[in-house]
């Protein structure tokens, strides 16, 4: 059996044996024959709100929140249309803000290759720093007793949009909606206590959950507090067409998205399997080690207690050497001590949630890492085990657990959710 994976920009086939392997994937969707016209009708005709052209007076400024490069958000397709609905409005008074959350400011080149050059070249970008206190402003605490702290020019915008794309996620539950504000433009606190190990330790900080999700219930209750005007949010398929547009008030538009994923990425398994080999969705998501979590999280959700998982992910961008993932992960030397790191009382580090359920896998299953441009050296400094060839280790697997061992394979990693039940 030919299986092929998401990897980088062209995946990577695997060959499998003929028996005792389940392919898990989500149910493909076509996308849309006109996308355009589709976003067009949907800024016209949203879910629980008016028009988005109707909502946006003269005298306004807005505020167009957009994804960053690690999202596959199609932000070429998705803004063009949406600012043609603000054509009544001078480009002086719109300012579209990079939704970074901590992650590293995008480079120019990149700006041009996610918004396309006409909008970069005409428009303001404001790319969000938490870190600089001077570009934040305070909104009080929410019911868990965080300050909330997000960008200033969000803020004082009197129209705030929020655009993105709705996937399964780790621990909030989905992508989109609300996360466009927490994490997106929010402080570096907020952000690492909503993200802290008591968060995410809850049992509802899981995939396709939100209401009963702390980490998701706060997003949400921020999100609010800030007031926004407007959701724009799609769904894509493999082949990163849009199959749904999702516009109009922040709940409802987000609710809907997130029902259509469910009946789409929920995959249901009668059993745990002996080895799950995933990949972490192909570029961009699989730019990097901290973000192949992801694909370990979801193979997780199926794998028998110290079974095995092999995932394919590309790391062009390295472990990464920005951010602390990497320094956290040398604060220990297995995931057992690494998990009591994150837990001590008090404990706040950029990037903690991903060693942070990093370490829970491996405390379930181990993890080989099947990468491009990670040497072995890197892998194993991540705790990891180093994966040369997927069919080389799935042999020396197959020869632990025995010729009937049971092997799941996930070609698109964490679009789908898999569950045993």
């Amino acid at each position: 059996m030919r299986v092929r994976l998401a990897y980088g920009r062209e995946g990577l086939w695997v060959d499998l044996p003929d028996r005792n392997v389940t392919v898990v994937e989500p149910r493909f969707v076509e996308g849309l024959p006109d996308e355009e016209a589709a976003i067009v009708q949907a800024l016209r005709q949203p879910l629980d709100s008016p028009p988005l052209r109707e909502l946006v007076k003269p005298e306004d400024t807005v505020a167009v929140v957009f994804s960053d490069i690690t999202r596959p958000t199609p932000n070429d397709r998705l803004l063009p249309p949406l600012l043609a609905e603000l054509s009544h409005l001078p480009r002086e008074q719109i300012v579209l803000i990079n939704a970074l959350g901590m992650h590293r400011q995008n480079t120019e080149e990149e700006l041009r290759g996610m918004l396309g050059a006409d909008i970069v070249g005409n428009y303001r970008i404001v790319q969000h720093d938490a870190w600089d206190e001077s570009g934040l402003v305070n909104l009080g605490r929410t019911r868990f007793g965080h300050e909330i702290l997000v960008n200033r020019t969000y803020a004082e915008a009197t129209v705030k949009i929020l655009t993105g794309f709705i996937e399964p996620h780790f621990f909030a539950g989905f992508s989109g909606g609300p996360k466009a504000v927490l994490p997106g433009v929010a402080g570096v606190r907020l952000v690492l206590e909503n993200h802290s190990a008591a968060m995410l330790d809850h049992p509802g900080a899981t995939w396709g959950v939100t209401v009963g999700n702390p980490v998701w219930e706060e997003m949400l209750e921020v999100a609010l507090k800030t007031a926004p005007a407007f959701l724009l949010n799609v769904t894509l398929n493999r082949e990163r067409a849009i199959t749904g547009v999702y516009a109009g008030s922040l709940q409802v538009a987000h609710r809907a998205g997130t029902a259509a994923v469910r009946q789409t990425a929920m995959v249901r398994v009668d059993a745990p399997f002996d080895i799950v080999i995933t990949s972490n969705s192909g570029y961009p998501l699989d730019l990097n080690l901290y973000q192949a979590v992801k694909g370990m999280s979801a193979a997780a959700q199926v794998v028998r207690e110290g079974g095995s998982i092999i995932i394919a992910a590309e790391c062009w961008d390295g472990v990464p050497d920005h951010g602390e993932y990497k320094k956290i992960l040398q604060m220990a030397d297995s995931p057992q001590a690494l998990l009591e790191v994150i837990r001590r009382p008090g404990f706040l580090m950029v990037d903690q949630w991903e060693a942070h359920v990093q370490a829970r896998v491996q405390c379930r299953a181990e993890v080989y890492v099947k990468s491009r441009y990670l040497s072995e050296t890197e892998i194993r400094g991540a705790l990891l085990r180093p994966c040369r060839q997927i069919e080389e280790t799935l042999v020396e697997l197959l020869a632990r657990y025995g010729p009937d061992a049971r092997i799941c394979v996930l070609p698109e990693g964490p679009q789908t959710i898999p569950y045993v039940g």
